[in-house]
């Protein structure tokens, strides 16, 4: 029988997650189908179980759902309980479903290994304090940097989110107070997905000449990157290496075998 895997969104017709995850399935010799499910709004509860009481292998979970899914599972991983959300579930022996967060461990693994970009020892500057960010705190916490700071154009989510992660590393400071500099900024805001300018600009005081950026939102000239390309000093990368690490991740749950997202990474830039 030929494993069943999906991904769940609304809207979900523009995912990759079929593609990469076929190419996953090729290199490690595992047959399965995976499909974009498009999900009402309201009924990710009654689809995920009919998915699942269907022979469903395993499910990954895109906009809007990533709150229903966490409300769904049975049992959580640490990082969906740090991240307050479940982008991967994964049947157990016991035929309970396990919620996993794989977007920090994908964010993480795309800085280090697929860009070269250190984050041991450094300072960071995250900017955005929603979902996204969210995601991914507990998986760069864990890579070692001396500091992480969150700024947001409201600054009380930021605070609030630096107050939930309590860890002495992670600081709040609002976006127009921003000052000294830093060695890699993330970009997790919500506003790239946007196609309305929001007057985009940081101090190029907050930049060296090592300063990495990077945006989690991947096939858009974001307003981020676009601002960053000004500053030739300064290493650029979108987030769809981000997108197939975590896809990864997601895969070596549910088949306990690892893949190399690099050379899906590296099909996907030349096409």
């Amino acid at each position: 029988m030929i494993d069943r895997l999906a991904v769940f969104g609304n809207p979900v017709a523009h995912s990759l997650s079929p593609e990469i995850h076929q190419m996953f399935a090729e290199s490690a010799g595992i047959s399965m189908t995976y499909e974009k499910i498009l999900v009402p709004l309201g009924e990710f509860k009654e689809a995920a179980g009919e998915f699942f009481r269907n022979g469903g292998r395993g499910i990954n979970i895109t906009v809007p759902f990533k709150q229903d899914a966490f409300d769904f599972v049975d049992e959580l991983s640490v990082s969906a309980q740090q991240a307050g959300a479940v982008n991967t579930i994964v049947p157990q022996a016991n035929g309970e479903l396990k919620g996993f967060n794989t977007d920090g461990a994908g964010l993480a693994s795309d800085l280090h290994s697929n860009l070269g970009w250190e984050i041991n020892g450094k300072a960071i500057l995250v900017i955005g304090a929603g979902g996204a960010v969210q995601g991914v705190l507990g998986d760069l916490l864990r890579a070692a940097p001396r500091s992480i700071v969150i700024a947001n154009r409201t600054d009380s989510k930021a605070q609030a989110l630096a107050v939930r992660i309590n860890d002495e590393r992670v600081s709040a400071v609002p976006l127009g107070e921003l000052s000294g500099n830093f060695d890699v900024i993330v970009s997790g805001s919500s506003a790239g997905l946007t196609d309305v300018s929001h007057g985009y600009a940081l101090p190029v005081s907050l930049m060296h000449e090592n300063t990495c950026c990077y945006d989690m939102i991947y096939g858009k000239a974001t307003e981020f990157l676009a601002w960053c390309d000004a500053l030739p000093f300064v290493q650029r990368a979108d987030g769809l290496g981000m997108l197939v690490e975590q896809a990864a991740r997601a895969f070596e749950l549910w088949y306990d075998v690892e893949v190399d997202g690099r050379i899906v990474l590296d099909r996907l830039r030349r096409r």
